[in-house]
This record gives C-alpha cells, sequence and structure tokens, in this order.
C-alpha cells in the first residue's frame, strides 16, 4: 500500500492506493504546519488515518501540502506522519511539486495552481526547476479566486459594473458597503471571503463587465507568471477550482498571449496516483 496526500489549509484529500489501484478516500482538516504543531497533526492521524491501515503494509507516504515549503516546516509533518504509519519512505513537499506531478507526470511542463491563491513553476519532468513567488492576494496571487473577489468588490464599490448587479451582488449576500470593507480589512481571513465570492461571478459571467475582469485578470497572471517561463516551447498546465470553473475564459487569455494551454483538472490526485503507480511499476 501506498498513501497519498493533498493537503491545504482547510483540508487534506488522503488516498490509499493497493495493487495499483485506489483502495479508500479519506478527508482530515488541513494540516498546514505554519498553523498546526506536530502534536496536533499526529493526533488527527491517529484517529483518522491509523485504523485505516490496520495491518497493511504501508511502502509509502507522499504528502504534498499548502505551508511545505521549508526544511522545518516539512519535519513537523514527516514527524507526525511517523507516529503513526511504519514505514521508512516518507515524502514531504509542497503542494506546487503535487500540481506538477500530477499534471506533468514525467515530462517537462509549466505547472500552475489556480484555486484561492496561485502559483506557477517550470517543471522539468523529474523536480521544480523555477518558479515565480506567488507573494499572497496583497501584492502578487494573480488570478485566484481571491484576487479576482477583490477586482469585483472593487469595481462593485466604485460603480464599475452593470446598472444593476452591485444591487443584486449586495442583495443575495446580505452586504453592505460597510461590512464588506469590515470583512476584508478587520476580519481574519480575508482571503478566503473573496474567494467565496466566485459563485456569483460564474453565475453572472455572461456579464460584460464580470467577464471582462476575469478574462485580464488571467492575462496578468500569464503576464506576470508564466511568460517568466520558457512558455514557447511548453504547454501550461493547470489545477484548482479558479481554473477548473473558468476554463474557457482562461484558455482564450492564454491563446491571446499565444500561450498553449494542456491540461485543466480541479485536483492534482488522479495524475498523482497515475503517477505513483506507474514509478511502481517501473521501478518492479
Amino acid at each position: 500500500m501506498i498513501i497519498l496526500a493533498d493537503g491545504g489549509s482547510t483540508k487534506v484529500d488522503w488516498r490509499f492506493v493497493e495493487y495499483n489501484k485506489e483502495t479508500k478516500q479519506v478527508f482530515t482538516k488541513g494540516a498546514n504546519p505554519f498553523f498546526r504543531t506536530r502534536e496536533d497533526i499526529s493526533k488527527e492521524i491517529s484517529a483518522t488515518i491509523k485504523p485505516i491501515i490496520n495491518g497493511h503494509n504501508v511502502k509509502a507516504v507522499h504528502f504534498f501540502g499548502a505551508g511545505c515549503a521549508s526544511p522545518d516546516k516539512n519535519q513537523i509533518i514527516r514527524d507526525a506522519i511517523a507516529d503513526n504509519i511504519n514505514t521508512t519512505d516518507i515524502e514531504v513537499d509542497s503542494d506546487l511539486l503535487a500540481a506538477a506531478k500530477g499534471l506533468c507526470g514525467t515530462n517537462k511542463g509549466i505547472a500552475c495552481i489556480l484555486g484561492t491563491g496561485s502559483n506557477s513553476c517550470y517543471y522539468n519532468g523529474e523536480e521544480i526547476e523555477k518558479s515565480v513567488s506567488p507573494l499572497g492576494y496583497v501584492l502578487g496571487d494573480e488570478g485566484s479566486g481571491a484576487v479576482i473577489g477583490r477586482l469585483f468588490l472593487g469595481a462593485c464599490l466604485k460603480n464599475q459594473l452593470t446598472a444593476g448587479l452591485k444591487e443584486k451582488f449586495l442583495k443575495e449576500f446580505d452586504l453592505t458597503p460597510a461590512l464588506i470593507l469590515d470583512r476584508v480589512y478587520k476580519q481574519p481571513m480575508a482571503n478566503r471571503f473573496l474567494a467565496s465570492l466566485s459563485p456569483f461571478l460564474i453565475e453572472n459571467i455572461d456579464d460584460k463587465t464580470i467577464y471582462d475582469l476575469v478574462y485580464n485578470a488571467f492575462k496578468d497572471f500569464f503576464v506576470k507568471n508564466v511568460m517568466q517561463y520558457d512558455y514557447q516551447h511548453n504547454e501550461a498546465h493547470f489545477t484548482g477550482s479558479v481554473a477548473y470553473h473558468y476554463q474557457e475564459i482562461l484558455r482564450k487569455a492564454g491563446s491571446s498571449l499565444n500561450i498553449t494551454i494542456g491540461s485543466i483538472e480541479q485536483s492534482p490526485m488522479a495524475g498523482l496516483i497515475r503517477y505513483y503507480t506507474n514509478l511502481i511499476t517501473v521501478t518492479k
């Protein structure tokens, strides 16, 4: 058995693979090592993951997650796993590497994440060779749900939307300009609030002001991130809820800049399962 985990700050998607087939899926709370301790994560793994193993021989655990971008933070996750799972092969790395392996496999390519936040890299078929810092939704995260939400609220409160759309939005979300400012500037997790506006944008995507806002946000992502890699000779692949739900606009924005877009997946997990089961087959 091998165990694969794709972890965000909100939840971790665990998959159990045996005889090259997925046998079970389990979700646990987010395990970002910036916000949770080894002891806390270990306790949850003990309660939720360890019972599933139930005597199975675990050959390897591959954990990819938000916040897993430095040796000291990765060690928190590695120790929490080692507390509960008897295996010497524990890989802990970033969600960006999960995207690269899941989207590109062993091929070269540009791997991108467009979800609540955004990220990108050039992957040489084995490892991340180059990446552009995402910088977060205040300074960067172009094309992300948080930034698209921020741009929408700015247009809304500055009366740049089609007539009637501002009133429709405020009524549907039971918001006022004062409440919006409070949510953005005073309440925690403003990025999640901003990203949570995406369903309204999708519902009203045929409105020109919203369509143009999303289209231009994606162009901004391409210019400031993808075009810093060798995009003329490599396809750009995407994962994440924003990329998946807005994929038609994403492809049009890429095409306008002569960027070739390959696969767009909501999650990298299916590709990760293929990657590691193929690896097992090759190494047998």
